[in-house]
């Protein structure tokens, strides 16, 4: 087995990256239903190339789930994914 040898200063260098890795890893894996990221009506339009009326009907049809606070409509960025892969084609 070979020994490294680092100054104090490298040392603190390695030490201060394995807590920075650390804490992304916790964050990753403390996943908080808040940092889902919401869109409104322009947003979720302008991702799925479709008109408001259409997300009107896939509301009223209830293909895609929203949140309503007022007269505003929001939608999670996850549940346009997870409709999206659930219509994935995979080529041949």
């Amino acid at each position: 087995m070979e020994a490294i040898i680092l100054s104090s200063e490298q040392f603190d260098k390695l030490v201060s990256q394995i807590e920075i890795l650390n804490e992304r890893v916790e964050k990753i894996n403390r996943k908080d239903p808040l940092e889902d990221r919401w869109l409104d009506i322009q947003d979720v339009c302008e991702l799925l190339h479709i008109s408001k009326r259409t997300l009107q009907s896939y509301r009223d049809k209830g293909i895609l789930p929203f949140s309503q606070i007022g007269a505003k409509i929001y939608y999670k960025a996850s549940d346009i994914q997870k409709h999206l892969d659930k219509h994935y084609n995979p080529a041949f």
